[in-house]
């Protein structure tokens, strides 16, 4: 017996197996019900993660379920548009919000637009899913999206993704440059002026 083998037995002296029969999970048990504090610390955070957040869940007009999502903001150049919607900028962070409730999709994306612009990231991809018919659950969130991601000052332009990125069922997002994205390149253009 080497000494690696020694001191694992040492280390698992009183260690013994389990019982017959008792090396399962019951999962006849049903989970209790949260108690009255774990509710309250739940509706906590929930606010604490709503605190913040701009986007509006009031009535939205719906977008066709063929209708593909575009935007672009003045100053957005049409190359820039259109290499976009051709899946020209490679994403850099993606979001699934699939078969989600509405006010998860809300909160999550304000999370996820604001966590890409802090760290400095431009090209976005939201994959939501499509429905085929105007009402449904796919293209409500689709028409909120399109409704949200024009709320972001930080959202440039987006598109919905070429077929070979999701179609319809997923929307490409340009963000503008973060404060230090431009600062990094000031600092590059004047070292390279010399």
């Amino acid at each position: 017996m080497n000494m690696m083998d020694r001191e694992f037995r040492r280390q698992m002296g009183d260690v013994r197996p389990l019982a017959k029969g008792k090396d399962r999970a019951d999962v006849t048990r049903r989970p209790s019900m949260p108690n009255e504090a774990q509710r309250a610390r739940r509706d906590a955070a929930q606010q604490a993660a709503d605190e913040g957040n701009f986007l509006s869940d009031d009535f939205v007009e719906l977008v066709g379920a063929h209708d593909p999502l575009t935007y672009r903001r003045d100053g957005i150049q049409l190359g820039v548009m259109d290499r976009l919607r051709h899946g020209g900028y490679p994403p850099e962070a993606y979001l699934h919000l699939q078969r989600r409730p509405l006010t998860a999709c809300r909160r999550d994306l304000f999370g996820f637009i604001r966590d890409a612009y802090a760290q400095g990231l431009r090209s976005l991809m939201v994959v939501h899913g499509r429905g085929r018919e105007d009402d449904s659950p796919a293209n409500v969130l689709r028409s909120y999206l399109a409704k949200w991601l024009g709320q972001f000052e930080e959202v440039q332009a987006f598109s919905s993704a070429p077929a070979s990125q999701g179609g319809l069922g997923a929307t490409l997002i340009m963000l503008k440059k973060s404060e230090q994205a431009r600062a990094n390149n000031r600092e590059r253009q004047q070292k390279r002026r010399g």
